[in-house]
C-alpha cells in the first residue's frame, strides 16, 4: 500500500508540473482539436480542380457533350481553346490536360470507325497526371457510349457489376483522416510527454530530490507512465466525442469505450518507450531528434498511412514488434467496422505483451540511469 501511495502522489506531482507548462498544454490542445480537423479536411484528393483545356475541331453535339462532362470537384470548367494556343498554355502551366477532339469525330464514331482523341498531359504534376489520365479516358468512353446508344442499339453487357462500398458508403476522405490523426497523436504525445517529464526532472535538478526519498525507480517510472497516459487518454476521448463526431461529423461505428481500452494498452507501451528515450537523451534537443527517428517509422509503417499488405515482407515482419501496428488494426476494426472484443482480442493480447516487454526494458534502463546519477 505504501508503494501504491507513492505512485499516486508522484503521479499527481507530474500532473501539477504539466499544468504549469503552457507549451505542453497548448501542444495537447492543438494536437487533439485543430490538428485533427486540418488533417481530416486538408487531405488532398488524388484529383481536385485539375485545369483542363479542350481543342474542339469537330464542333459537333458529341464533342459538346464530352466538353460538358468535365466539372468540379475533379476538374475545373474546361477552357475552350484553339490548336495554336494549346502548347503555349501548357508551357506556362495553365493547363494540366489538353484534349484535342479531331475534325469529323462524331461522323467517324457513328460510322463504326475508331477515331483517336489526343490527350496532352503535363507530367510534372505527377499525382494529377497519373490519376487524371484514367479519369479522362473513362469520361470520354462513357460519353461516347451514351451518345452512340441513342443512335443505334448497343449490345448488353453479359456482366453487371454492383458496387457496394462498406464502412464508408460516401467514400468521404474526412472519415479516414480524422480518426487516423487521433491515433497518430496518441502515439506522438505519449512518447513526448513521458520523455519530456523525465528530462525536465533532470534539467531542473528535481531528480536528485527523488533519489533521497524513500521511493524506488519502479515507483518513479510508473507514476510518470500512468499520469501522462491518463492525460493523453482523456484528451483522446474528448477529441473523439467533440471533434471527430461533433465538429467533423464522422460516424463512429463501434464502441468508444472498447477503443479507449485498447488505447490504454497502447499507451502502456508508448509511454514506456518515451521513458527509454528520455534516459538515452541528455537534453530536450537530443530527445526531439530521437522522437523524430522513432515516430516516423511508427506512423508511416504501422498501416495507418499505407496498407501493410503493400509493404515489403521484411517491413511487415519487423513492424510486428511495434505496438502501433496492432493499435492501428484495433482502432480501424472498432471505429470503422464496429468490431467487438471477440474480433480484436488478439490485438489486445499483442499490445499487452509488447507493452510489458517495453516496460521491463525501459525500467532496466531507467534503473541504470538512476544508479549513474546517484
Amino acid at each position: 500500500m505504501r508503494g501504491l501511495w507513492n505512485i499516486l502522489n508522484l503521479g499527481i506531482k507530474e500532473l501539477r508540473s504539466l499544468a504549469r507548462d503552457p507549451v505542453m498544454l497548448i501542444l495537447i490542445s492543438y494536437s487533439f482539436t485543430v490538428s485533427v480537423y486540418t488533417a481530416a479536411t486538408a487531405i488532398p484528393e488524388t484529383l481536385n480542380k485539375a485545369p483542363i483545356a479542350i481543342v474542339d475541331e469537330d464542333r459537333s453535339p458529341l464533342s459538346a457533350q464530352i466538353a460538358t462532362a468535365f466539372y468540379p470537384p475533379y476538374f475545373l470548367p474546361p477552357a475552350m481553346i484553339s490548336q495554336a494556343e494549346m502548347d503555349a498554355r501548357m508551357d506556362t502551366g495553365l493547363d494540366t490536360f489538353a484534349l484535342v477532339i479531331p475534325l469529323s469525330f462524331q461522323r467517324d464514331v457513328l460510322a463504326g470507325r475508331q477515331p483517336a482523341i489526343q490527350l496532352n498531359v503535363d507530367a510534372t504534376r505527377m499525382s494529377q497526371a497519373f490519376t487524371g489520365s484514367g479519369y479522362i479516358q473513362s469520361i470520354v468512353s462513357g460519353e461516347v457510349s451514351s451518345f452512340v446508344g441513342r443512335h443505334r442499339t448497343a449490345g448488353r453487357l453479359p456482366v453487371d457489376l454492383a458496387l457496394r462500398a462498406r464502412f464508408n458508403p460516401d467514400l468521404n476522405k474526412t472519415w479516414f483522416g480524422a480518426v487516423m490523426q487521433v491515433i497518430n497523436n496518441v502515439t506522438m504525445l505519449s512518447i513526448i510527454l513521458t520523455g519530456a517529464a523525465l528530462i525536465r526532472e533532470r534539467e531542473h535538478g528535481t531528480i536528485e530530490h527523488l533519489l533521497v526519498m524513500p521511493v524506488t525507480p519502479f515507483q518513479i517510472m510508473t507514476s510518470k507512465i500512468w499520469s501522462m497516459a491518463l492525460v493523453v487518454l482523456v484528451a483522446c476521448a474528448v477529441s473523439l466525442v467533440f471533434v471527430v463526431q461533433g465538429w467533423i461529423h464522422v460516424r463512429i461505428e463501434g464502441s468508444v469505450l472498447l477503443f479507449l481500452a485498447g488505447a490504454a494498452l497502447n499507451l502502456f507501451a508508448t509511454t514506456s518507450m518515451g521513458i527509454f528515450l528520455g534516459t538515452v537523451a541528455r537534453s530536450m534537443p537530443q530527445f526531439g531528434l530521437l522522437v523524430i527517428l522513432v515516430l516516423l517509422p511508427l506512423q508511416m509503417l504501422s498501416g495507418g498511412s499505407t496498407p501493410r499488405e503493400s509493404m515489403p515482407d521484411v517491413v511487415q515482419y519487423v513492424m510486428l514488434a511495434a505496438p502501433t501496428t496492432y493499435f492501428v488494426m484495433l482502432a480501424q476494426a472498432i471505429l470503422y467496422r464496429a468490431a467487438g472484443l471477440a474480433v480484436v482480442w488478439p490485438y489486445f493480447v499483442a499490445l499487452a505483451a509488447i507493452g510489458s516487454a517495453l516496460f521491463g526494458f525501459a525500467l532496466a534502463r531507467f534503473r541504470a540511469a538512476i544508479a549513474t546519477m546517484g
